[in-house]
């Protein structure tokens, strides 16, 4: 099995003022300065990007955005393209949360077009997928997330993909204070990458990149990350201080 560099990956949500987003990133730098065997990201609110940019650049921290259009531009009042998040210093962009399906009717459609779209834009899609309580409970995790990962990446070649990561988010445990437990979510994660395979062959599947998400903090990551088909985590609230996120990176 080949080794993949974890990914540790922080959505700030709609948190922070440019000024408070910038602090944060200034502390965290401070406290991760020295991890080097872990990849790292921030997603601050659009309205931060620009002075978060100027604090991670060439640094370990990349930075990422959580969510934009797929059209490159237009008159499309309101959104972003993927273009000008690079312009803005992005390296990654969040796709699919299921924040935005829930309440902004994003679709697997839209989020196939905008996967697309990042990567045509030499950006890094973090693809979230996951179920519902009632899914769960109703047993249709498995269903749930075949539809998902089928529809999102449908008309793409494994090619395509190589710079692709999955997020695996229970809905019922973002924010919630639940989590998966390592059994649960190495469960799901192991499902994931056989669907990775049967669709795309063993490469893309070894290679990719699975997180977790779902009120990851500092006490329960090491165990998350213990689990062999766990490649790092996108972390909610425990992001938000720069202490608590630097924990995590150092799990």
């Amino acid at each position: 099995m080949m080794e993949r560099k974890p990914l540790i990956a922080g959505n700030w949500k709609m948190y922070k003022t440019s000024a408070e987003a910038a602090e944060t990133a200034k502390a965290l730098l401070n406290l991760v300065a020295d991890v080097r065997d872990v990849d790292m990201m921030i997603a601050p609110p659009f309205t931060a990007l620009a002075a978060v940019s100027e604090v991670v650049k060439n640094s370990n921290v990349g930075l990422g955005a959580q969510n934009f259009f797929w059209e490159k531009e237009g008159a499309y009042t309101g959104e972003v393209s993927a273009p000008m998040l690079v312009s803005a210093g992005c390296r990654y962009v969040i796709i699919g949360h299921s924040e935005r399906r829930q309440y902004f009717g994003e679709t697997d459609e839209r989020v196939n077009k905008k996967i697309r779209a990042a990567l045509q834009a030499g950006l890094i899609p973090v693809f979230c997928v996951g179920e519902s309580d009632s899914e769960r409970e109703s047993e249709k995790t498995f269903y749930v997330l075949d539809k998902q990962v089928q529809n999102g990446l449908k008309d793409f070649s494994s090619d395509d993909l190589t710079s692709l990561v999955i997020a695996y988010e229970p809905v019922w445990a973002i924010g919630t204070g639940k989590t998966a437990s390592s059994i649960q979510a190495q469960e799901v994660h192991a499902f994931l990458r056989t669907l990775i395979e049967k669709k795309f062959e063993n490469p893309l599947a070894n290679s990719l990149r699975i997180l977790y998400g779902g009120s990851v903090k500092s006490d329960n990551i090491a165990e998350l990350m213990a689990m062999p088909d766990v490649d790092g985590a996108l972390v909610g609230g425990a992001s938000l201080k720069a202490e608590s996120f630097a924990r995590i990176c150092r799990f």
